[in-house]
């Protein structure tokens, strides 16, 4: 009987001193199943109902991922690694807060679109008058005729200041920004910053608005409760990106001489390489370009050749982007918190070639065929467009630099209503019931 008592206690120490190997939220089954849990449901940044009157709101263990130092069995644990990319995250846990009051706020216009002139100037007097903000421009923005002829706007101009894209780095110099139009600026605003990245606000004042989800008429109460902290945040992952070009050298040497004279031909010489990085939000797109061959490109995942495509090109994208030109492409959608990257051919010539998602921390690698008949192109994020030739190589991996969006809601919730007003995913006539009830035999 002591013995049995001895080997209950050794265990009861096991599982205590394993228990710190365990995280809080996936294991730990008595204090479940002896307490409840739960957080009120995430309010919308704009009017929301009393916190009395708000059902309480109860997470089941099944929702969360899989912890990186979770354990399997009495013995069995996965080993700890300092290399992790990200972890798997309750999405409604995820919000904002600051720790100093925000000072400076870039305001990021679409550009050539005069409807926009009218909201951009009433953002901005309420920054700069109403909260003493620091406000951050482009500096084409502010050559618009509509606003350099406007002497109402001066006091507020002065008080800008302005940048050029690819001339003066802000990185450091911004809290947060606010988009006003569509998609496009909020991948414009990723592209300006390559390492860490300001909150986003974006305003839906675009053609589609899939990525913003305020609407610009109750502005000032959206941007004072952004401010103050209080709203929610969806990590949008993007993809680090590295193209090795190598660098060659046109010369001309002599190669016969005719009637006319002198005969040259361009040689071409390798005289280094060439490496550029870039931060993509959206999709890195791989195409044949201008020539009439199909593309054909190399796939290879962490050094391994895993396919080489045959058509018009491929689409490696983020979650974020799976809903734009790798939804056009086939593809399916992902929740931006999903950790992932997929892998969209475009136009195979296969009909066995379907759209792959794999791990968010592989690295990817594509170069061209040996055996390619032409070179082909890429973009990042429909920007910097180049050439892609022999020895070349654009390696891609999941940044550790996501870009923060601010929700209107929650990131659940505003996922789907952009699919349903956006996308009108799965939108059709209901079936009619029947008008008489058939009767049993």
């Amino acid at each position: 009987m002591e013995m049995n008592r001895e080997k209950l206690c050794t265990s009861k120490a096991d599982v205590s001193s394993d228990s710190a190997y365990h995280c809080s939220t996936c294991h730990d089954d008595e204090e479940w199943s002896n307490t409840s849990r739960g957080r009120a449901k995430s309010r919308s940044l704009s009017a929301s109902p009393a916190l009395g009157s708000t059902k309480e709101f109860r997470r089941t263990r099944s929702l969360h991922g899989p912890c990186p130092v979770t354990t399997f069995g009495p013995k069995a644990c996965m080993l700890q690694n300092p290399k992790t990319i990200m972890h798997i995250q309750d999405p409604a846990s995820q919000r904002l807060t600051w720790n100093k009051p925000p000072k400076s706020v870039l305001v990021i216009k679409k550009i050539r679109d005069a409807s926009l002139l009218q909201p951009f100037k009433e953002l901005c007097v309420y920054l700069t008058e109403e909260n003493n903000m620091i406000v951050y421009v482009e500096k084409k923005v502010l050559e618009d005729p509509a606003i350099a002829n406007d002497d109402n706007f001066g006091p507020v101009k002065k008080k800008f200041c302005t940048f050029r894209e690819d001339y003066d780095d802000i990185s450091n110099q911004i809290d947060f920004i606010i988009c006003l139009g569509g998609d496009g600026t909020l991948l414009y605003a990723s592209s300006l910053f390559q390492g860490s990245v300001p909150p986003v606000m974006a305003f839906h004042l675009g053609s589609l608005g899939f990525l913003t989800p305020f609407n610009f008429e109750n502005f000032q109460s959206q941007v004072t409760q952004v401010i103050e902290g209080n709203a929610a945040l969806v990590l949008r992952s993007r993809l680090k990106v590295k193209v090795v070009k190598e660098h060659r050298e046109k010369m001309t040497v002599q190669n016969g001489i005719e009637e006319n004279g002198v005969v040259s031909t361009n040689i071409e010489k390798e005289v280094g390489k060439q490496i550029m990085q870039y931060q993509v939000l959206n999709e890195v797109v791989v195409d044949r370009g201008p020539s009439s061959y199909l593309s054909n490109v190399d796939v290879f995942l962490d050094g391994h050749l895993i396919t080489t495509v045959q058509g018009d090109g491929v689409i490696v994208s983020t979650p974020t982007g799976s809903t734009a030109y790798a939804a056009a492409a086939g593809a399916s959608m992902i929740h931006p918190n999903v950790p992932a990257i997929m892998i969209t051919p475009i136009c195979p010539h296969s009909l066995s070639f379907r759209p792959i998602v794999v791990p968010a921390g592989v690295e990817l690698k594509i170069m061209l065929s040996p055996d390619a008949r032409n070179t082909a192109w890429v973009s990042f994020d429909g920007r910097k467009r180049q050439e892609i030739c022999h020895g070349d190589s654009i390696s891609i991996t999941t940044s550790c630099y996501p870009l923060p969006s601010i929700c209107f809601r929650d990131p659940v919730s505003d996922w789907f209503e952009s699919l349903a007003e956006c996308l009108h995913w799965n939108v059709r006539k209901k079936q009619n019931n029947f008008a008489v009830e058939e009767e049993e035999f």
